[in-house]
This record gives C-alpha cells, sequence and structure tokens, in this order.
C-alpha cells in the first residue's frame, strides 16, 4: 500500500494549547448551524455570503498556487486506505444554544477558551483554501527521513510532488462585523456546515505553551472567555481547540466557496477502495507484518504460518523498533484478539494437535508453546525460541532431521509449524484438580415475578425453550449435545426443579433462605435434555399455569446467581446462567439495590460512580464465578432503571452476554428477542478459560480490555469465551526491538470444550519493527485503532471525570496527526491539513466516539443504557466497533432487484437522505428503515403492501413478507445484515418529518447532534487547530 498523505488546508486555523480542550470563540449564537458563515456574531451577514442552505454542498477553494507539473485529480476514489478508527473525546460544551427548531443544529459561539482574534476574513480565506494533495509514498528515495527528531522538513530534502486536488474558487466570504458580547470582537465562526454548539471552557492542558501562535495577532487582548450565548444546554459537548490564527499571511489565495463535505475523507469510499482492490480474493498469511485487509471487505484467509486476521487484528503490523520513538508518535501498541472467531465454511478450521501424555512442547524458559517461529538448529537435536533465544532439546519422540535450508522435513506436516493458528489436546496437568473436566451444563433460571407473567414474557419464554434446546450445541462429529441442562425459577424466593427422565411429574423445590442459599438437590437438577425430554416439556406447560395467580412483584437477584454457581460447583462442572430477569432487586436478600438514576450527577465529578456497582457483593460474586468457571448470561427486560452498572457487572467478568430489552411487548418484541435467546443457546462456547499472551524480546503485554477477569497481571480469566468476544490488548517496550527478528505475539487460551476435553488454542503473529515512522504510520489499520480507544476511553471513565477522558483522545488524535506531519510529510504550509493514508478517516472516526452516549454525558440518555452501551463495546470485535461508531446507511431505492449485489452505502449524514428516498440504517445494535415523504408508491406498495407514504404504519417490527422482488430484496439485505452481528437488531420504521424521526437522526454521525458533538466538518477544524499548534 502506497503512503500517502492526504492533505486540507483548512478553513480553520491553529489550535490553543491544551488538546481536546477547545475554545470558546466559533460560530454565531445564530437560531440555525448552518446559517451564516465562519466566525460571524451577526446572523446577517450569513445572507449577504449567501450560504444559507445545508443542501447547497460545500465547494473547496482552489489551492494557493498552481498544482506541480505532475499532480493527478484526487478524489475520494482512490483513498487507499481503510476507515480509521482512533477514539477522541470531546470536552464538554456547557453554554448551549438558543432554542432551535428541529433539526437545524445551533451553532454557538462558545468553543472554550477561544483567544479572540481580530481579523476573521483571514479565516474565512483560510477556509476556502482547503486543498488536498495526495502525497507520494513516504518512503520514496526523496523523501524526507522519518527520524524522532532532527531538522525542520524545510532542511531534509526535496519533497515528492505532491498530487493536488483543486476546487474551483468561489466566492469571498466577507469579514463579519465586530460583536460585543462579552466585551471582546467575535472570533471566526466555523464554516456553515462545520460549527458548534456552544461549549464550556476547560483549561488548557499545557499552561505553559504561548496562547498565540507566532506572527499571530493578539487580537483586542481579553483572556479567552465563554460566550454566554442564550441558555445553557443540557449535555456535554466537544470543545474546541483555540483561536483561529490572524495576520495578513493568510490573506492570499483565490476567493472561496464553502467547504465540500465530499472533499474530506469518506470512510465509505475507503471501505468500496479496500473491497474493490483485495474483496474475494485470497488472503494468504505468509508474509510477515502484512497489512490485512479491513473487516468490512469480504475475502477468504489462508493460514501460511501467521494468525488470520479474524483471530488477531494489529492497531499496526509495524512496531517502532524503541519506546521513544512509540512515545514521539503516541501510536497505540495493541493487538485486539478474538479467540474463537468463526472461519467461512471455505476456510480451513483449526487443526488439533495431540501429543498424549506428553503434551505440547514448550520453551523451557518463557513457556512459550511451539510455533513457526522456533529456530530448529544442531541437526534438528535443539530448538531456539523466537521469544526469549533460550536454546532447548527437542524430545526424542520429536526429532526430526532438517532439510538443507534448515527446515524440519515434516515442516509442512505439522500444524504447529506451519500454521499461525492450531488446539492442542491438553493433558491432566491443565485440568482443574488434574482431573478431567465434565461436560458443561446450562441453568436457565426465569423471573417469575408479577409483571413478568402478566406480560406474557414467561410463558413466551417457556414456548421457546421446548424446542430451542433441541440446537444445543454440540461437537461436529457427535448426534447430541453433551451439555446437561437445569431449570430454576424465583421471585422473592427461588424453585429448583426435579427433571429426572423416570419421573412422571416434575418434581419442586423451594429455597426460601436467600441469604444463604443452597441447593436442594443435584440427582435429577441436570439432565440430558433428549433423555428428559417429556418432564421438561410438562413443566415448561406447567411454569406459567403454576404462577399464574401470583401477587409477588419483588425479586432477589445476588442469590440467584449464587445459587447457579453452587449447583455448577457441587456438580464439578463448569457452565453457563442464562437469567430472564426484569426488575431492580428489592427484596430483602444480598445484592439488593436501590434506585440511584441521579441525572444531576451528569457532568460532574461524580458521574463515574454512575457507572460502578452501587454494592461489592456484585465484584465478591463475579470473582467466585470465575473461580468456578460460572458464566453468566443476563437478559434483562426493564420498564424503569434496573441498575445495570451493578447487576451487569457478573455478565461482564465472567464473560457473558448482556441483552436489554427496555419496555419490553410481547407482540412487538418477542422476534427480536427470541433470535438472541437463539443465536446465544447455539453459540459454541469456551468454559473455564484462561488465556495469556507472550511477546518477544524488548516488549510486553501491559494491559488487557475486555469482558474478563484479571486475578493478576498476566492471566485474563473468563468463565465463558465465545464467537462473538474479542479481548484487546496493549503492547509497551521494554528495550530495543530488533528489525531483523520483528516484533512476534503468541495467545494461548486454555479451555474446556463443549464436550468436555481440555484443550489449548494457539494463535502467533509475526509484525515488521522499524525506525521509520513512516513505516509505523503506514502499517496503521484505523478500525483495530479505535476498539482500543473505545475500549480505553470507556475502562478510564470508572475513574476519571469524563470531560478528562474527552480531553485525552482529542489530545492523542492530535499528537499522532501532528508526529506524522512533522516528520513523515513533505514540507508545506501549516495551514494545511495533511493525513496519514493509513489514518484519514481517523478523525470521523474519532468523532463518533467522542458522541457515543457514554461519553457525552446528556440527562436524556438513561444511566442504564449508558452502561449497557459501555458495556457491550468492552468485549466487541473490530467489525463490532466499526459498524457501532459509524454506521451503514444503504439506500433502499436505488437497488436492482435483479443483481444480488447490495446498493452501495451512502456516508451517514442529513445531506445523504433525499425526499424521494427510502434508507436502511444499522449500526448492529438498531436497524431504521427511514421513509421520504415523496418515497415511490410502487417501492412503498411491494414493501409493505399499502398503497401510499400515508398508509404507512410506524408500529411495525417486521417487514410483512411479500412475494414480489422489492420485498423479497430488501429482506434479504436485512437478513444479511442481522447475520453479520452478534445481536438480532430490531427493525425501527421512521417517516420523514415525524417526532420519531429525531431518533434516527442520532446516528447520522457526521452531523452535529442535537444533544452535544460536533459534526465532522467541526471537528476536523478542531483537530487541525491542535497539530497547529503542536507543530507550532
Amino acid at each position: 500500500m502506497n503512503q500517502q498523505g492526504y492533505v486540507a488546508a483548512p478553513p480553520y486555523s491553529q489550535s490553543q494549547p491544551g488538546m481536546g480542550h477547545f475554545s470558546p470563540g466559533y460560530g454565531q449564537p445564530a437560531s440555525s448551524s448552518l446559517y451564516g458563515h465562519y466566525g460571524d456574531a451577526n446572523p446577517s451577514s450569513a445572507a449577504q455570503s449567501g450560504m444559507l442552505k445545508t443542501s447547497v454542498p460545500f465547494g473547496s477553494a482552489a489551492p494557493v498556487g498552481s498544482p506541480p507539473p505532475n499532480a493527478r485529480q484526487f478524489n475520494q476514489s482512490n483513498v487507499q486506505n481503510g476507515p480509521s478508527t482512533t477514539a477522541q473525546q470531546s470536552h464538554r460544551f456547557t453554554a448551549p444554544p438558543p432554542s432551535y427548531p428541529p433539526y437545524s443544529h445551533p451553532s454557538q459561539s462558545s468553543y472554550p477558551n477561544c483567544p479572540p482574534s481580530s481579523s476573521t476574513a483571514q479565516l474565512a480565506n483560510q477556509l476556502s483554501s482547503m486543498q488536498i494533495n495526495s502525497y507520494g509514498p513516504s518512503n520514496a528515495p526523496n523523501s524526507p527521513p522519518c527520524m524522532p527528531s532532527g531538522p525542520p522538513p524545510s532542511l531534509q530534502g526535496p519533497p515528492p510532488r505532491p498530487q493536488q486536488m483543486a476546487f474551483s474558487p468561489g466566492a469571498q466570504i466577507p469579514p463579519p462585523p465586530a460583536s460585543n458580547v462579552n466585551s471582546h470582537s467575535s472570533p471566526p465562526s466555523l464554516p456553515p456546515m462545520a460549527r458548534q454548539e456552544g461549549i464550556p471552557g476547560s483549561s488548557p492542558l499545557h499552561a505553559n505553551l504561548p496562547q498565540q501562535l507566532s506572527g499571530q495577532a493578539s487580537g483586542p487582548g481579553f483572556p479567552p472567555q465563554y460566550g454566554n450565548y442564550g441558555p445553557p444546554m443540557a449535555g456535554a459537548q466537544l470543545s474546541y481547540p483555540s483561536g483561529l490564527p490572524s495576520g495578513p499571511a493568510q490573506l492570499t489565495g483565490p476567493q472561496q466557496k464553502k467547504l465540500d463535505p465530499d472533499s474530506i475523507p469518506s470512510p465509505i469510499q475507503v471501505i468500496e477502495n479496500d473491497k474493490v482492490s483485495r474483496g474475494g480474493q485470497v488472503y494468504a498469511t505468509n508474509i510477515r507484518g502484512q497489512v490485512p485487509p479491513l473487516v468490512t471487505t469480504d475475502c477468504v484467509i489462508q493460514d501460511q504460518g501467521n494468525a488470520s486476521p479474524r483471530y488477531i487484528r494489529c492497531t499496526a503490523s509495524c512496531f517502532p523498533s524503541s519506546s521513544d520513538m512509540a512515545k514521539q508518535a503516541q501510536i497505540p501498541l495493541a493487538a485486539v484478539i478474538k479467540p474463537f472467531a468463526k472461519v467461512l465454511p471455505n476456510e480451513t478450521p483449526l487443526y488439533v494437535v495431540n501429543h498424549g501424555e506428553t503434551g505440547p512442547i514448550r520453551c523451557n524458559r518463557c513457556k512459550a508453546y511451539m510455533c513457526p517461529f522456533m529456530q530448529f538448529i544442531d541437526g534438528g537435536r535443539r530448538y531456539q525460541c523466537g521469544f526469549c533465544s533460550c536454546v532447548n532439546d527437542v524430545p526424542p519422540f520429536y526429532f526430526q532431521h532438517l532439510d538443507h535450508t534448515g527446515r524440519r522435513t515434516d515442516h509442512y506436516e505439522r500444524p504447529e509449524l506451519s500454521l499461525g493458528s492450531y488446539e492442542y489436546v491438553a493433558t491432566l496437568d491443565y485440568c482443574r484438580n488434574n482431573k478431567p473436566p465434565q461436560p458443561p451444563a446450562y441453568i436457565f433460571m426465569i423471573d417469575v415475578s408479577y409483571n413478568n407473567i402478566k406480560s406474557g414474557l414467561v410463558k413466551l419464554i417457556c414456548e421457546e425453550l421446548k424446542t430451542v434446546l433441541d440446537r444445543l450445541p454440540r461437537e461436529d462429529q457427535e448426534k447430541t449435545s453433551a451439555i446437561r441442562v437445569a431449570f430454576v425459577t424465583y421471585n422473592k424466593v427461588l424453585h429448583f426443579f426435579n427433571v429426572k427422565s423416570n419421573l412422571a411429574q416434575p418434581q419442586m423445590m423451594v429455597v426460601t433462605d436467600v441469604g444463604e442459599v443452597f441447593v436442594p438437590l443435584l440427582d435429577g437438577f441436570f439432565v440430558n435434555f433428549q433423555e428428559s425430554r417429556s418432564v421438561i416439556n410438562n413443566l415448561l406447560d406447567q411454569i406459567p399455569e403454576m404462577f399464574a395467580d401470583t401477587n409477588e412483584s419483588e425479586t432477589v437477584f445476588a442469590p440467584v446467581i449464587q445459587a447457579g454457581m453452587e449447583a455448577l460447583k457441587a456438580a464439578e462442572c463448569a457452565g453457563k446462567l442464562f437469567i430472564f430477569h426484569s426488575s431492580l432487586p428489592t427484596a430483602e436478600a444480598p445484592g439488593k439495590l436501590k434506585s440511584r438514576d441521579d441525572r444531576k450527577l451528569v457532568n460532574t465529578e461524580k458521574e463515574k460512580m454512575l457507572f460502578q456497582p452501587q454494592t461489592n457483593i456484585y465484584e465478591t460474586l463475579a470473582r467466585d464465578c470465575v473461580a468456578n468457571g460460572c458464566c453468566v448470561d443476563l437478559f434483562l427486560f426493564p420498564n424503569q432503571y434496573v441498575d445495570v452498572a451493578s447487576m451487569g457487572l457478573i455478565t461482564m467478568h465472567t464473560g457473558g452476554t448482556l441483552y436489554k430489552y427496555n419496555n419490553f411487548q410481547v407482540h412487538s418484541d418477542s422476534h427480536q428477542f427470541l433470535n438472541d435467546l437463539r443465536k446465544d443457546i447455539e453459540k459454541k462456547v469456551g468454559f473455564d478459560a484462561i488465556m495469556r499472551v507472550r511477546t518477544s524480546t524488548g516488549f510486553r503485554a501491559t494491559d488487557f480490555l475486555g469482558a474478563i477477569y484479571m486475578n493478576n497481571t498476566t492471566d485474563v480469566e473468563m468463565a465463558g469465551v465465545d464467537c462473538d468476544k474479542a479481548v484487546t490488548v496493549e503492547f509497551k517496550h521494554d528495550d530495543k526491538l530488533n528489525e531483523d527478528s520483528g516484533a512476534l505475539i503468541q495467545c494461548a487460551l486454555l479451555y474446556t470444550t463443549i464436550s468436555g476435553q481440555r484443550r489449548l488454542r494457539v494463535h502467533n503473529i509475526g509484525l515488521n519493527c522499524s525506525s521509520q515512522l513512516a513505516d509505523v504510520y503506514k502499517s496503521c489499520e484505523t478500525d483495530a485503532l479505535i476498539n482500543f480507544f473505545a475500549k480505553s476511553a470507556y475502562k478510564a471513565i470508572l475513574s476519571q471525570p469524563l470531560k478528562t477522558v474527552r480531553e485525552i483522545l482529542v489530545n492523542q488524535t492530535a499528537r499522532m496527526l501532528a508526529c506524522y506531519r512533522k516528520n513523515c510529510a513533505s514540507p508545506s504550509a501549516v495551514s494545511q491539513l495533511i493525513l496519514p493514508d493509513a489514518m484519514k478517516v481517523l478523525p470521523v472516526y474519532m468523532n463518533c466516539l467522542l458522541k457515543s452516549c457514554v461519553l457525552v454525558g446528556k440527562p436524556e440518555v438513561s444511566t442504564d443504557e449508558r452502561t449497557f452501551h459501555r458495556q457491550l463495546v468492552m468485549s466487541m470485535d473490530v467489525a463490532g466497533t466499526q459498524l457501532l461508531f459509524y454506521p451503514q446507511l444503504l439506500p433502499v431505492h436505488s437497488m436492482d432487484v435483479n443483481s444480488d449485489a447490495f446498493p452501495a452505502a451512502v456516508r451517514c449524514s442529513e445531506e445523504r437522505l433525499s425526499e424521494g428516498g427510502i434508507f436502511l440504517l444499522a449500526n448492529g445494535l438498531h436497524m431504521f428503515l427511514w421513509l421520504g415523504v415523496s418515497a415511490p408508491p410502487e417501492l412503498i406498495q411491494g414493501i409493505f403492501n399499502v398503497p401510499s407514504f400515508a398508509h404507512v404504519s410506524t408500529d411495525a417490527t417486521l417487514l410483512p413478507e411479500l412475494e414480489n422482488p422489492y420485498s423479497t430484496k430488501l429482506r434479504s439485505m436485512i437478513d444479511h445484515l442481522k447475520s453479520k452481528t452478534p445481536f438480532s437488531m430490531k427493525i425501527l420504521i421512521v417517516k420523514q418529518r415525524e417526532q420519531p424521526e429525531m431518533v434516527f437522526r442520532q446516528f447520522l454521525i457526521e452531523d452535529k447532534s442535537i444533544y452535544g458533538g460536533a459534526s465532522y466538518v467541526d471537528f476536523l477544524c478542531c483537530v487541525h487547530k491542535e497539530i497547529c499548534q503542536l507543530l507550532n
């Protein structure tokens, strides 16, 4: 992949010292953020500049000066890299905008701490002179070397000739009149599309940095202030960096039009380009350090010595060779490991290696397992470990001669020598108490309190269990599943059932002592479903009737988990609890919770408490569950606050999955719930798992993020791990890395299979190392970066204020990009924004992360919803976070019913919607079908079987199954999208200009959010200003 710099000479200006801390002073307090222009405190000037509509495309201006002779026109279609995923955090905006009509995002001039700039005209010019220069390969002979330090770019030799994209000049934006709000002249405002709502100020992170850039007029000389335009709007918002540069230097250049959104890097284009260049091909893993196809590209992976990117994706395929370089670049070095990832049917499943009683061969010193990185020497009698360089003797049974290249003659016959991923059968040394494990068991625990009985939920669950248990996971060669099942119901007390196959009727035993819960029976509690089918079906028919007259509305929760864990412990097996629960556990019992959904804590120092459990009993219980191999999957059906932070904690630490269905209605939500339940029960799971990540010398794993439990600093424990769970591991240098041997990583996972066999699953990957920063930037993967940033930010909010976390994210984004600009890009004007080709969509993803409901504190979003979202992301893989932060938006009206292909996705922005269109949006958790008011009647008829837009009901959560090409095609698109995600998305039908459309618009993440959060263009301006500040 060639290393190209994406260059934009922005309309934005240099930033203030702290990252992520943006100053007040962009934009006017006008009524709509789409009116007016940069820095205008007076809306009337907007009209003069003719920039009143969002629908007007932003035409960017021609770059200053003519392009070099060999410049080629550069457009989005030749963008090569994957979407960038670094997450950045935005700051809260406290000084909010005046009231405004539904979707116009009000623009405010309250970017915190923006030193006022007296000359707005030059900003307008800058904005208009946005250029995109795609620099040729950074490692071209004539490009400046990427050294950690050294002379400025201008002293480092001639640059490669930039390939520029020129935009047509437009009308120059007149400088706005000064305004006397807050006693200082109004700073330049953002371009119509690039404005942010009022933002409360935050103090600069680096107070010792100069407030003004050199050569910049200091403005009227007032200290930074918050603009107080309009009443404060609740919710955190992105704060923007400093004031825009002043001074005549930037006034040159042609006159300008608005910034064209099509001129800034597009995630959709990056995804499409990768599909075109690598889709449908075979990707062989035989070359160390190669950059894999994006997660959004379908291809066949062939393991030839390094683990498939389905199992391990790294934030960079080339690590910096020294810690100084790593600190300078600020690029997180991390791997997202998904040990049980599904492989495609046309890819080879993992081979199982069995060395009998000897067990796996390991290095005597570092305990790494035999893998392709071991070097055989001394005629094959010894081998040198690739991780610690220790020389080990080869066991006699394993000896084999070497060929003329020094490779064993049986190299290709042994998976552990020729493949990146494989499994070993573990010996008794790897088993609990040195005894072979029992097959795991599943316990179904149903809340039978008043609400669940009356809503029909209990009956729905019981009916489904009768059929879904036929689909319990089993080994490929087995006819039936080895998993045993058990049943418990509960409200304030627990009911255990004996469903032994020789009974005529199930027997119930009640445990009323929930303070010290015990299991009243073992024989007949865990049974084989096939053998006890008739008794189980009998029980499932009786449960809804048994509790039909209950008036008990209080429930317990912690004792339910305690009972399930004790049952598994007594049966000496690992397993999983499936808990179906609907209310806050308020009954007198351990783990009793009280409502604490205090929205007043949002945006305060105490906000972090909302994400922490309210009692430590859940921490203790989680630890005990992990120690006993008890994984907990929780299905929540809340009608009000249930304290997900406390109840969901055990699910998270045991490697389980949390599902939540707000205000569950059997008639509208059962389809989504039953699909989730079926997927969950059918998943292949590894139980009682422990994972260790080993590395070659020079670096080590330092932090682990995921649905995991850690008793020490090295062992990642998971009571259960399934095909959707990923653990993100961060690495740090502890010495210099060798460029010849590279950076090697081995992930070993010890677990119990669904048939009760103890196995070791090993994944190996080799990465390159380089002393050239350009090589590191070229090898980055934005999607993996965003996964890391999201998880690390979501972990940090447990201990730090959200504002601090957001600032850190913005800061790090700017530092990564500034380092590239300083060390790898060709010399160019500071007013140009230059992005590494592999990270050119990092800002849009980072902005999406900053606008996520977890990081933008807004009282409108419940604490439970934020905690739920946080917990899901902590165990997500790269594909999951990519889709969550940048949803897929498909124009249904342009689908070709005669083709298998789906319509190409469009960017997530209101500008891409059209009144005559129908759009499908999906982010892995939610799915919307948006109907424009003028959508074609034949399409409406084909999809909904009604004559027009007005007749469509928005209550339906399933599309009718009609026998026509439109209906068939759309339903196949929806099914395809659902098959790719762990959760079954309920479809919501949204009609243009109706109230529910507000919810849909929150997912158009390139636009400004009404609750707080910058538009993509705004955020790009902000990041550019931060970069300029760093470079100056």
